[in-house]
Formats: C-alpha cells, sequence, structure tokens
C-alpha cells in the first residue's frame, strides 16, 4: 500500500475525536479519579495539567509528525523515517505492547457489560458493601463468565475495525464520543445534586498545595503520560491517516483537552457521589466495581429507579470509554499485519481478534482458577500489566522523544509542526527543547519510580 492510495480520516473532526477516543479510555474514569483521591484533590489535577503540556502535549506531536509523514503502519514508520537503523525496534514495539495491553485490557472491558446486566437487572439492590466485595470477586475467578464478556467486546471491536478507517473508526467515534460526553454530563449533575455533594466539588477543585510532594509530581507525570496513549502506536497509526492540511499541534491540543474534560467530569461524578454517602475517594482500584455500586445504591436508594437508570448509565459510559480504547489498539497491529504481510483487512483483522482472545482467556483464568500459576510472583494478568504499563509504554514515549528531538531531521519536524510552512504556528522551539530534554527527562523519573527505584 502506498501513501497515495492510504486510507484518510474523512474531515478534521473525525481525526481529533478518534485520536481522543483513543487516548480517553478507563483510566480516565477510573485512574485518575483514584490517583486524584490518594493525591489530595485539586492540587493534583494542576500538577497534572502542566504535565499533560510538558510532556504528553509535545509527545503526542511527535507520534503524530512520525505517523503523518511516513504514511505508514508505527513499525514500517520508523524503517521509512531512519532505514537500515536500529530505530525499527521502537516501531515494531509499539505494535507489540499494543497488542498485549488489548490482551488483558479487553477483560476489564467485558467487565463493564456484566455490570450493565447485573444493573439493569436491579442486582445492587440491598447488598452491603461485603457482599458486593464478594459477589465481585466470585465474577471475576468464575472460569467462563468474564471470558464469554470479553469474546463479545474482542466482537463489538473487531467489526468496528474491519470496516475501515473512515466507515469504522471515525465514523464509531464520532457516534461514542458525543455519546459519553452527554452521559458524563448528566451523571455529573446527577451527582452534584446529592447532599453533602459540596464536600466532594471542594475536595475536587480546591487545590490544597501542601500535599504536593515529589510523590504527587510522579503521579501526574505517570497518569499524563498513560492516559493519552503514548508509546503504543495508537497515535501513530491514526497518525498515518491524516490528511496533509491536519493542523497537529492543534489536534494534540484538542485531544488532551477532550481527555483531560472526561477525567475531571469523571471526578465531578464520583467525588460528590462518594462524599455524598460516606465513602473516601481513594479506594484504589476497586473503587470502579465495588465501591461505585454501593455508592449509587446508597445515594439513590431512596428511588430505585434512579439508582437502575443511573448504574446502567455508568456503565454504559464506561463500556462506551473501553471501546473507544480497545478500537485504538486493535487498529495498531491490523495495520501491521495488512500492510506489512500483504493480508486483507479482513484477515489481518481476524488474526488479531483470535490472538488477543486468546490472551484475553488465559489472563481472565490467571484471575480465578489459573491464579496459582504465576511468573516472578505475577499472574499472567498482572504481568502484562506490569510490563506494558511499567516498561513498554515509558520506554517507547522516551524513544519517541528522543528519536523526534536528537535524530529526526529538524526540517521534516518543522515542515509537520507548520504543514509545509502553510500554517502560522510558535513555540516550535520549544517543542523541540521539551523533546530534547524535558520529556526524556521527565518519562525517566517515570520508569525509575513505576520500578520502584525511588
Amino acid at each position: 500500500m502506498t501513501p497515495n492510495n492510504r486510507a484518510n480520516f474523512g474531515s478534521k473532526l473525525g481525526a481529533i475525536l478518534a485520536a481522543a477516543g483513543s487516548a480517553v479510555g478507563l483510566g480516565n474514569i477510573w485512574r485518575f479519579p483514584y490517583e486524584t483521591g490518594e493525591h489530595g484533590g485539586a492540587a493534583f489535577i494542576l500538577v497534572y495539567i502542566g504535565c499533560v503540556l510538558l510532556f504528553g502535549v509535545p509527545i503526542m506531536i511527535a507520534e503524530f509528525s512520525i505517523g503523518r509523514r511516513s504514511r505508514a503502519n508505527t513499525a514500517r514508520a520508523y524503517q521509512i523515517l531512519a532505514p537500515s537503523t536500529p530505530w525499527r525496534w521502537v516501531g515494531r514495539m509499539g505494535v507489540l505492547t499494543g497488542f498485549l495491553i488489548l490482551g488483558y485490557y479487553v477483560v476489564v472491558s467485558g467487565w463493564t457489560l456484566e455490570f450493565i446486566m447485573e444493573a439493569a437487572t436491579n442486582s445492587f439492590a440491598g447488598k452491603s458493601a461485603d457482599e458486593f466485595i464478594a459477589s465481585f470477586s466470585q465474577f471475576t475467578a468464575n472460569p467462563w463468565r468474564p471470558i464469554v464478556w470479553a469474546v463479545v467486546f474482542m466482537l463489538a471491536t473487531h467489526f468496528i475495525v474491519v470496516k475501515g478507517v473512515e466507515k469504522g473508526i471515525e465514523k464509531s467515534a464520532k457516534i461514542m464520543m458525543p455519546m459519553l460526553f452527554i452521559l458524563l454530563l448528566v451523571l455529573a449533575g446527577c451527582a452534584v445534586a446529592l447532599p453533602n455533594a459540596g464536600a466532594g466539588l471542594e475536595f475536587l477543585l480546591k487545590p490544597d498545595f501542601s500535599k504536593v510532594n515529589g510523590s504527587v509530581l510522579l503521579g501526574a507525570m505517570g497518569q499524563a503520560f498513560f492516559s493519552l496513549s503514548i508509546g503504543m502506536g495508537c497515535l501513530c497509526t491514526y497518525a498515518s491517516y491524516f490528511k496533509d492540511d491536519t493542523n497537529l499541534p492543534k489536534t494534540a491540543f484538542s485531544v488532551a483537552v477532550i481527555d483531560t474534560s472526561v477525567a475531571v467530569l469523571a471526578g465531578i461524578i464520583i467525588f460528590p457521589a462518594a462524599f455524598s454517602v460516606g465513602i473516601q475517594p481513594d479506594m484504589g482500584p476497586s473503587l470502579l466495581f465495588v465501591t461505585l455500586p454501593n455508592v449509587f445504591q446508597q445515594a439513590f436508594g431512596s428511588l430505585p429507579w434512579l439508582a437502575v437508570i443511573l448504574s446502567v448509565m455508568f456503565y454504559i459510559l464506561l463500556a462506551l470509554a473501553a471501546l473507544t480504547s480497545t478500537i485504538s489498539l486493535h487498529e495498531v497491529a491490523t495495520a501491521y499485519l495488512h500492510e506489512e504481510f500483504n493480508l486483507t483487512r479482513n484477515k489481518a483483522a481476524w488474526i488479531v481478534t483470535i490472538g488477543c482472545t486468546i490472551l484475553g482467556v488465559f489472563c481472565s483464568l490467571s484471575l480465578g482458577i489459573g491464579k496459582e500459576y504465576t511468573i516472578a510472583g505475577l499472574t499472567l494478568f498482572d504481568l502484562f500489566d506490569f510490563v506494558t504499563a511499567k516498561i513498554m509504554l515509558p520506554l517507547g514515549g522516551f524513544f519517541i522523544a528522543i528519536f523526534t528531538g536528537w535524530y529526526l531531521d529538524k526540517r521534516i519536524v518543522w515542515e509537520e509542526f507548520s504543514n509545509r510552512g502553510t500554517l502560522k504556528v510558535g513555540l516550535y522551539r520549544l517543542l523541540i527543547f521539551l523533546l530534547k530534554f524535558i520529556a526524556p527527562i521527565g518519562i525517566a523519573f517515570i520508569f525509575i519510580n513505576e520500578l520502584g527505584w525511588l
């Protein structure tokens, strides 16, 4: 496939929404509120926004530049821009990272479908906090139910990807992203109307800088890095479908604004609701699937029909956020197989779907009947999470910054940044400075911290 007949997004809005959909995922609605709760509320948000501007946006522009300039999948992109050099392994690592993440991410994504069904059938009603914990543990340990939902979720992802860039990925983004925002706004409105919601809003929006320390800074940098889907090949692959007149800096900034807005709106849903029923906002990973069902029941228990409706809406919101991410992860590997091995798009997509489904089955089983089989003390699910999130993603982002800031011809970077001089854009020198020095140093600290060496 040549750049001349390569598929493109049909509109600038479609390109922005697709890239934003790649960035927006379960991490925005679970991990961001959880990190905010652990690190003192609004002060963390301000530090996070600073990290997005200093690290996230520059590296996103770099990925966009690599993808659009090469007009190729993320593996071939580096071969085109740096032929006969070891840089090609950065692109290949991106493909592998996306594939591995999809293998276990689809398991968690499938959980959202289970909870939609439980919410719709009012299965949350009358349960105590301990019963929610026991119910969730029984579900994840079940040898077949989580697998069934993971397969359903993977097939939904497959049938969108196989339709192609414009009719599949872009069209789905134009439908799902507005739906996601509508659900966020409705749920946020209900949450702030709860008794004692003001305490939750104050926690979220009133900064307490006395709690800002090195741990908060590193946590915010890590959240900014992972939330924006940097280093897993998604942004590079999507950028290869951008048209020549797509404004890369504006698109990157728009994606960052949408991504951050979703995370903050999720906080506006979770914190007022949690404070209203006296639940702490730093409950950790259990917040999404254990604490929140309890919150909905306590907050709206006097109106059972409203509790059912809002619970269903919330887990549909999670499913949409997860689906926009699984689509982009699937596309990274599909585009690679399609272009590098001259497979039809349909065949390439089926290979990815079957391969990731097999990984998903083993990851799901490792949380139940296979949990005694560990590698370095980690179940297969936890191992994939650790290797991708704490090793492969930071390394990918680090090398993207180094490649664009130090290796890539600055004429190419300028031409992509300014659309070959047709855009009046400032801050180019600042971008190069951030990519050369600030981003690599920041990512190095994230990497060291995530491995527990700080």
